[in-house]
């Protein structure tokens, strides 16, 4: 697919005095995110699992672009303590938060279940995404006008003809990898939905995307689900990919362009490069949206305990 450019780094306004946090900045377009945040001078979290690559793209970022305010965020969306304390972490510093991209994600990777006993696409995916963002949504209400960007992807047309299988999320055999990949970013789409309807009477953007076919590590999963004998597929497939500048530039519109607010986009979803467009059938559907919000809340509450969210709907 090509894509007109219709947003570039150069349209990226002054963010000076902003705060962001981006998941997944350590890599790929999330790492392409938080510099050009940065570059722009807001405040930026890299939010990544491993301290032995987050600290690196810090260092690179703050090297790329002469800017100081980069800072390292640990946050292993495989467990849902790791995101309580990560969110923790960042709500001590008493600082606003104007952008979240939820940005990290794995893709075909083979089954195996998170640290809390979730199926870890869809752990990692949507329900480390929805923790972390209800956890930091007061502090996000508060810093308004703010904008909440959740990364999906065309993926979410290929998910499963009931959208989520609910039943079926912890069963190895009811879905293969990239099934199983598509109905997370289905959830992503979904829970962006739900939210916005939440946030209705307020001044936070809340919208979803895809950000094109790119070239990033995020293939590594399929490597390792399939064997080495599609690395060639893999390797011949990227020179129809775009590179993750390109990639960056949707998520970077959803956060930081001024059209969002001047044309009121709330609960949109997004294709390259900054456009609007229409999810499927089932990402549309709002009776879905809040089964999967109830069905989510009530998970992570029978891991973390029922006040888990006494703070996030203040």
């Amino acid at each position: 697919m090509f894509w007109k450019k219709g947003f570039s780094f150069d349209k990226i306004p002054d963010l000076s005095g902003k705060v962001a946090i981006v998941t997944g900045g350590n890599t790929g377009i999330g790492f392409v995110t938080a510099r050009e945040l940065a570059r722009k001078n807001a405040h930026v979290f890299v939010a990544s699992r491993s301290k032995d690559r987050g600290e690196p793209a810090v260092e690179l970022i703050k090297k790329e672009t002469n800017k100081d305010a980069v800072e390292f965020l640990q946050l292993d969306l495989k467990s849902l303590n790791s995101i309580k304390l990560a969110a923790e972490t960042f709500l001590a510093r008493k600082l606003p938060l104007h952008i979240l991209v939820n940005n990290a994600g794995i893709m075909a990777t083979p089954f195996e279940k998170t640290s809390d006993g979730i199926q870890d696409q869809f752990g990692v995916n949507h329900i480390g995404h929805f923790l972390f963002t209800l956890l930091l949504l007061p502090t996000i209400k508060a810093s308004a006008p703010s904008r909440i960007v959740n990364v999906s992807s065309l993926g979410h047309t290929r998910a499963p003809p009931a959208g989520i299988e609910f039943e079926k999320l912890n069963d190895p055999n009811a879905l293969n990898s990239f099934q199983r990949y598509y109905q997370s970013k289905l959830a992503n789409i979904l829970f962006t939905l739900e939210l916005n309807k939440r946030l209705s009477g307020t001044n936070v953007y809340c919208n979803s995307l895809h950000p094109g076919i790119i070239k990033t590590e995020l293939t590594r999963g399929v490597v390792a689900n399939w064997g080495s004998w599609i690395k060639p597929l893999v390797y011949l497939s990227t020179f129809f990919m775009i590179t993750p500048d390109d990639g960056a530039l949707t998520q970077l519109y959803c956060a930081t362009s001024p059209e969002i607010e001047e044309k009121n986009h709330r609960g949109k979803y997004f294709v390259p490069f900054g456009e609007v467009d229409e999810p499927v059938a089932q990402g549309k559907d709002e009776e879905l949206a809040k089964k999967l919000w109830d069905f989510s809340e009530n998970l992570i509450k029978e891991k973390l305990g029922d006040d888990i969210f006494s703070k996030s709907y203040a």
